[in-house]
């Protein structure tokens, strides 16, 4: 399927997501926010798709928002209501996120929203001219999709403050040392290196990865005595899977595992 200013494209178990209008940026329209909350719907909703890769066309991830559209529904105090079977991208209602990881190839401007996607994704691959700016405080607003929140636990208190408060931008390499990126590429090559990241997370166990992801991320929410207490519980039914006896079983052959998901 490819919509106008969102491409969506299958590669094996992986779902490709791209931002897709650089003529303007590829800032964030209305019909953007829905394309990629449609397109993480299917991704979450699909179970042949273990993995996302959320990249964009162009030479910029995004400008930000395309305020002149986000600015009546700002002064209405809540993001538009998403139909049945979309998701959040920015995660902000825990119990409906994302279920599956999610790797962000970005290159070049990376503004405001942009900079929250990234945020809200699992692993970051950038290229050399990344130029992340959550620029909110310089237009007269504040970050509402997770920043003032996800930004310190990434990097830490002072530098968050550092950067929400002045609006400064962080180049990559700046990124890649405090952790905000993992990998940084020749502007480029930054999708090709995120698609191998993302095809190697589809390779392994898919109830296996989203479990994992789950219970980091309720050690990240709900803080580590809730996650340790759910380590036993959610193991058990995992155990019980094919998958589970697929890993032991080519671990003693000595093979790759051939793993379907159930």
């Amino acid at each position: 399927m490819s919509n106008k200013t969102v491409s969506v494209e299958k590669d094996g178990h992986v779902l490709l997501i791209g931002m897709n209008r650089p003529e303007k940026r590829n800032a964030l329209s209305l019909d953007m926010y829905w394309e990629v909350a449609a397109a993480y719907g299917e991704l979450h909703n699909d179970p042949e798709l273990r993995c996302g890769l959320l990249f964009a066309h162009g030479d910029h991830f995004t400008a930000g928002l395309d305020l002149v559209q986000w600015a009546g529904v700002f002064a209405e105090g809540k993001f538009p209501d998403l139909p049945e079977g979309f998701i959040d991208p920015f995660g902000l209602d825990e119990d409906k996120r994302l279920s599956k990881p999610l790797v962000m190839a970005a290159q070049g401007i990376c503004y405001t929203i942009g900079f929250e996607f990234l945020l809200a994704t699992d692993v970051r691959v950038a290229a050399s001219d990344l130029r992340l700016g959550q620029i909110e405080v310089t237009r007269g607003i504040y970050p509402v999709g997770g920043a003032t929140v996800r930004m310190y636990q990434e990097m830490g208190w002072g530098n968050a403050m550092r950067y929400l408060l002045t609006g400064d931008e962080i180049s990559a390499q700046e990124a890649y040392r405090m952790g905000l990126v993992q990998e940084v590429t020749e502007p480029g090559k930054q999708f090709d290196r995120a698609l191998e990241i993302a095809k190697r997370i589809s390779m392994q166990a898919p109830l296996g990865v989203q479990a994992a992801l789950r219970s980091a991320r309720i050690a990240r929410v709900e803080g580590n005595k809730a996650a340790l207490a759910q380590l036993m519980p959610d193991i058990m039914p995992i155990m019980k899977s094919e998958d589970a006896a697929e890993g032991v079983q080519a671990f003693i052959e000595r093979r790759q595992a051939n793993f379907k998901g159930r």
